[in-house]
This record gives C-alpha cells, sequence and structure tokens, in this order.
C-alpha cells in the first residue's frame, strides 16, 4: 500500500484547493509572514503564472527566495546558483521550503598537488 503524502494533516490535493492565505497559515511564521506580509514579488507571481499554465514545461528562475507552494509539486525547474542553472525537480515533501535551499552555491574545495608557481614551502610533500 503506498503512502500517502500529507503536510500538517492536508492531502495535496486538498492544499492545491486552498487559496493562498489559507496554505499560508500551515506554515512557520517566517515563511507566512514572507507570504501574507511582504507578499510575492513581481517574478515570483510571474513565475507562478507561468506553472499554472503549463506545469509540464521546464522553467528557469533566479527565484531562490520562493517559499514551495503546493502548485509547484511536480514541477521541474532550473534554479541559478550564481554561475549556472541546476535542475531541481520540486517533490511533495519540499512544500513550505525555500527553493534555494536545495540548490547549492558552493561547491567542495578539493585542492590538489601545489602547481606552477608555489613556494619552495609549499612544494614539500612527505613521503609516506
Amino acid at each position: 500500500m503506498a503512502k500517502i503524502f500529507k503536510f500538517r494533516g492536508y492531502t495535496l490535493e486538498e492544499m492545491k484547493k486552498m487559496s493562498l492565505e489559507e496554505f499560508a497559515k500551515l506554515l512557520p511564521s517566517r515563511e507566512r509572514r514572507a507570504l501574507l506580509t511582504k507578499g510575492l514579488t513581481k517574478p515570483q507571481k510571474l513565475l507562478l503564472e507561468h506553472v499554472k499554465k503549463d506545469p509540464k514545461k521546464q522553467y528557469r528562475t533566479h527565484c531562490r527566495d520562493l517559499v514551495i507552494v503546493p502548485q509547484l509539486a511536480g514541477v521541474n525547474l532550473r534554479v541559478h546558483n550564481g554561475k549556472e542553472f541546476v535542475f531541481l525537480e520540486i517533490l511533495p515533501e519540499m512544500i513550505g521550503r525555500r527553493i534555494g535551499e536545495y540548490v547549492d552555491t558552493r561547491k567542495r574545495v578539493r585542492h590538489s598537488s601545489p602547481g606552477m608557481g608555489a613556494t619552495r614551502s609549499s612544494k614539500f610533500i612527505p613521503l609516506k
């Protein structure tokens, strides 16, 4: 038997029928304030309108601070990380979080042996 996704006791279909104000009441205070008090910015509204028209299309966005609402569940996005657009599939478990939480802006630093122009002391590699 497949497990049905629920967010604070509501299924995904029930949340999609809710208005933005009703859904915001289910969120923690920081996300609730971002949706209700501050409201959505123009690029965020534009992205949500495009997703409502055609949810199967893949959209590119810089809106890392957008709170994931139920209408975005199942949508494929390309989110900008500062250098390139990274693929992100919105899952129902991501609802209530922000898009930027799932796209890292920094890579892990991997050092190798010293290159050209290294000083004498930094060229020393101890033998094992």
